[in-house]
C-alpha cells in the first residue's frame, strides 16, 4: 500500500511546525526535512548541466536533527524523516549519536535517508575528499550500525579506526531504518546491499518505472530475500497523479502539494480530501 508524506523542501521554513502539525492531523505518515552541512558562497555553474546550480547560497540551513526533534515534541504518530543526511561528511560518532538522540526523544519515529552527496563545494568546505565519498558513506553507514547495535565496537577501516568503545543508549528501534538515496548504478547498489530503504528523485509515475526496474535488478544481484522499501518524491505543486503512484507499487510518495509557501496547509487538506480519503 501507498502511503504519502509531506516534504517540507518547498516551503519556508516559518511553516514547518503548522505544516507538520497539520500533516499529522490529516493522516499524511510522515514530513521530511533535506539539509547540507554548509554551502559556498559562489557555485561553479559548469558543473551543472544548465549552468545552475540547484539551491541558492542564500537558501536557511538548519540542523535536521535539532529541528525534527521540535517538531517531535508537537506531534505523537507522524514518522520523521531526513531527505538526506550527509552522514559521510560527519563524524559517525556524532552522526550515530544526533540519529539515536531524535530517534528516543520520537519514541522511535526516525527514517534516515542518507545519500553519497552531489554539492562537491561543500566537501571541499569541509575538508573531506569528494573522491571515495560512496565508499566513505558505505564504511559510515557499517560505523553507525554496530554502534546501534553492539555494546562494544572496535574499527579499523579505510576511512574511520578506533580503538573499543562503549555507544549507549542504543536507539528505540531495532534496528534503525537507513535509506540509502540516490539513482546511479552505485547508489543502488548499495542500497541493495546495505540498507532497509531507497529513496529517489522527483519524479512522475512514468519517470520512475525504469529506476524501479534497475532498483529491482540490484536487489536480485545482491540476493536480497525482501524488497526495499522505496520512498520516492513527486514533483512539487498540485495535480499529483495519485492513483498513477499507487499502481507504481512505490511504498512512500512525498508530497508539496501547494505552489506557494502560504498555500501549503490548503493543498495539504485539499489532497487529502481528494486522495487519501
Amino acid at each position: 500500500m501507498t502511503v504519502f508524506g509531506i516534504s517540507l523542501l518547498r516551503v519556508h521554513p516559518r511553516h514547518w511546525r503548522s505544516v507538520t502539525e497539520e500533516a499529522e492531523r490529516l493522516g499524511y505518515e510522515s514530513v521530511w526535512l533535506s539539509e547540507h552541512l554548509v554551502l559556498p558562497a559562489e557555485f561553479d555553474g559548469s558543473r551543472y548541466p544548465d549552468g545552475r546550480p540547484p539551491i541558492r547560497t542564500e537558501t536557511p540551513l538548519f540542523d535536521v536533527m535539532v529541528f525534527l526533534a521540535a517538531l517531535a515534541a508537537r506531534t505523537t504518530t507522524l514518522r520523521l524523516g531526513t531527505y538526506i543526511y550527509q552522514l559521510a561528511l560527519r563524524s559517525p560518532f556524532v552522526a550515530a549519536r544526533a540519529a539515536t538522540t531524535l530517534d528516543v526523544v520520537s519514541d522511535g519515529r526516525l527514517e534516515l535517508g542518507v545519500g553519497a552527496g552531489w554539492m562537491e563545494e561543500e566537501w571541499t568546505a569541509a575538508g573531506v575528499p569528494f573522491t571515495g565519498r560512496g565508499r566513505r558513506l558505505e564504511e559510515a553507514i557499517e560505523v553507525c550500525r554496530r554502534l546501534w547495535s553492539e555494546p562494544v565496537i572496535e574499527h579499523h577501516g579505510e576511512f574511520f579506526d578506533f580503538p573499543p568503545v562503549a555507544f549507549e543508549p542504543k536507539p528505540v528501534q531495532r534496528p534503525l531504518p537507513v535509506h540509502v538515496g540516490g539513482e546511479s548504478a552505485a547508489a543502488l547498489r548499495r542500497a541493495a546491499g546495505m540498507a532497509d530503504g531507497w529513496i529517489g528523485m522527483h519524479h512522475s509515475p512514468e519517470s520512475v518505472a525504469p529506476v524501479l526496474g534497475a532498483l529491482r535488478q540490484a536487489e536480485a544481484a545482491a540476493g536480497r530475500r525482501t524488497r526495499l522499501t522505496t520512498t520516492v518524491a513527486a514533483h512539487p505543486g498540485p495535480g499529483i497523479d495519485a492513483a498513477g503512484w499507487r499502481a507504481t507499487g512505490v511504498d512512500r510518495v512525498l508530497v508539496s502539494p501547494w505552489s506557494r509557501s502560504s498555500e501549503a496547509i490548503e493543498g495539504m487538506r485539499r489532497f487529502a480530501g481528494e486522495c487519501m480519503a
